[in-house]
């Protein structure tokens, strides 16, 4: 099956403008952000054999240009995790192939970062695996949005990372209805405490005034969640719950029952990545929290769409991706 071409590239174009790909189930959130750059995306060839192989080829020279690949590493039934990092890296391999000058990867959501570290014995650390497939077949850099650890993606590849954050993203949507008297930024866990108070910052200057910061301890094992330890003023305060994504809701709706046990007045939800894997959206809609706030930078499952519809809002990242491509391609 031949999957339809991206928009056409002009032949007038200049040279040093960047060649931006996107492929299949990233392609909505590439085209805002070809939009954003005044650009059109480069088109492509996805073909899938019956076999269930498939290639994918660039129908536009890239010799000597800049190449950027949008593709988002999440998971869904009519791809998984692994059908599209497959399919990124053959890409990839292939524009080098093709004497491409540079190949960035543009990853809003990338697959297996959450495993950087081993917590067992004989564990993986799937993080390097993934960043040594990515060196093999000659990636120059990657971005990622809101990855779950910095310095373990800095430590785990050799090539140039590019870590986005989404606070400043959130802050400035939310600034106009955080005008609340009292406001606290809390992390889920106690692991996150460095991303929630780096949003804490962002919110504080964009409010122009202090917010407060607190966190819950949590505890992972067998996929049972513990934890009784809670820092943190929340009492009669409008709480931020801040996370790198949603997968099945369940931490952040433990620290929202939390925060409203110790006498939060609200309590809002923000991740950059909506996942919403299992019955995420069902155990979200619980009234304990009023609102959810996402990135685009992930589909919107459909399962998320009636359970959470009346709560959740999407801030499209595409800005902050473009941003970053444009000062990349002018390195």
């Amino acid at each position: 099956m031949m999957k339809p071409a991206s928009a056409s590239v002009s032949e007038s174009e200049s040279a040093d403008a960047p060649l931006l790909f996107a492929l299949a189930h990233t392609q909505a959130l590439g085209n805002l952000v070809a939009q954003q750059l005044g650009i059109a995306l480069t088109p492509h060839e996805e073909r899938v054999f019956d076999d269930g192989e498939h290639k994918l080829r660039p129908l536009h020279s890239v010799r000597g240009r800049n190449c950027f690949v949008l593709h988002s590493l999440y998971g869904e039934p009519a791809q998984t995790v692994n059908d599209k990092l497959n399919r990124l890296l053959f890409f990839i391999a292939t524009l080098k192939d093709a004497a491409a000058a540079t190949v960035t990867a543009v990853v809003p959501y990338l697959a297996y970062a959450r495993k950087d570290r081993r917590t067992q014995q004989r564990d993986p650390v799937t993080l390097r695996y993934v960043a040594q497939l990515f060196e093999a077949v000659g990636t120059d850099a990657l971005m990622v949005l809101e990855v779950h650890n910095p310095a373990a993606l800095q430590n785990a590849f050799r090539c140039r990372t590019e870590s986005l954050t989404s606070t400043d993203l959130f802050a400035r949507h939310l600034q106009q209805r955080l005008m609340v008297p009292s406001l606290v930024v809390v992390s889920p866990d106690s692991g996150g405490v460095k991303r929630a108070d780096l949003f804490r910052q962002y919110v504080s200057l964009t409010l122009g005034r202090p917010v407060a910061l607190g966190f819950v301890e949590k505890f992972r094992h067998a996929g049972v969640l513990s934890g009784e330890l809670f820092a943190g003023e929340v009492g009669g305060r409008h709480v931020l719950l801040f996370d790198d994504l949603i997968s099945s809701g369940q931490t952040l709706l433990r620290a929202a029952r939390i925060c409203r046990q110790h006498g939060a007045a609200s309590v809002w939800a923000v991740a950059a990545h909506g996942l919403f894997n299992a019955n995420a959206a069902n155990v979200l809609s619980d009234p304990l929290i009023e609102r959810v706030f996402i990135t685009d930078s992930v589909p919107l499952p459909a399962t998320a769409v009636g359970a959470l519809a009346n709560k959740l809002e999407i801030v499209s990242c595409a800005p902050l991706l473009a941003d970053q491509i444009s000062h990349s391609a002018g390195d």
